[in-house]
C-alpha cells in the first residue's frame, strides 16, 4: 500500500527492520537532545506528515526494547493518527524510570503500525445476546 509522506526531519523515511515486522520505527526529530526526568511526559516530534487512506489509522506504539532497558514508553499507547490528521507525527514519551532519560536527535521512539478499521453503526435495542461470561470483567476469568 502507498502512503503519502512529507518528511521534514533530517532522517531517512520510517522502514520495517525486518521482512516480518509489523511496526515501521519512527525517530526523534530534535535540534538539540531534550531530557526526560523520571515520570515526566513530552511531546517529541517526528518531523512526519502523512495522507492515510480512509478505513486506515496509524497506531503509535511504545519500543519494546526502550520500554524493557529504559523505562520509556508511549504514553497513551497506542495512539492513533486519524485518515484526516495532517499535523505532524508526535509521539508523547513517558520516563517510568528513576533516572533522567536524554532523547538525542534520530533516535528511534516508537514505531508506527498501520492498520485497517471499521466504522461502527449503533443499533439501538433494549436487551443483548445472554453469553457464558455475562458481565464479568476486570480479571473475572482469572489469572492462570
Amino acid at each position: 500500500m502507498k502512503i503519502k509522506i512529507i518528511n521534514k526531519s533530517n532522517h531517512g523515511l520510517p522502514h520495517y527492520e525486518t521482512e516480518a515486522s509489523a511496526g515501521l520505527d519512527l525517530r526523534a526529530s530534535l535540534s538539540e537532545p531534550r531530557v526526560l526526568k523520571p515520570l515526566e511526559r513530552s511531546v517529541v516530534g517526528t518531523g512526519l506528515f502523512i495522507e492515510l487512506p480512509i478505513g486506515y489509522e496509524a497506531q503509535v506504539r511504545p519500543r519494546s526494547g526502550l520500554a524493557a532497558k529504559k523505562g520509556i514508553t508511549v504514553l497513551n499507547a497506542p495512539g492513533t493518527i486519524d485518515a484526516d490528521y495532517r499535523g505532524e507525527i508526535g509521539v508523547i514519551l513517558v520516563n517510568l524510570s528513576h533516572h533522567d532519560f536524554v532523547i538525542q536527535n534520530g533516535e528511534r521512539i516508537a514505531q508506527l503500525v498501520i492498520a485497517r478499521h471499521e466504522r461502527a453503526e449503533w443499533e439501538l435495542v433494549e436487551t443483548l445476546t445472554e453469553t457464558k461470561r455475562g458481565e464479568g470483567g476486570f480479571g473475572s476469568t482469572g489469572v492462570k
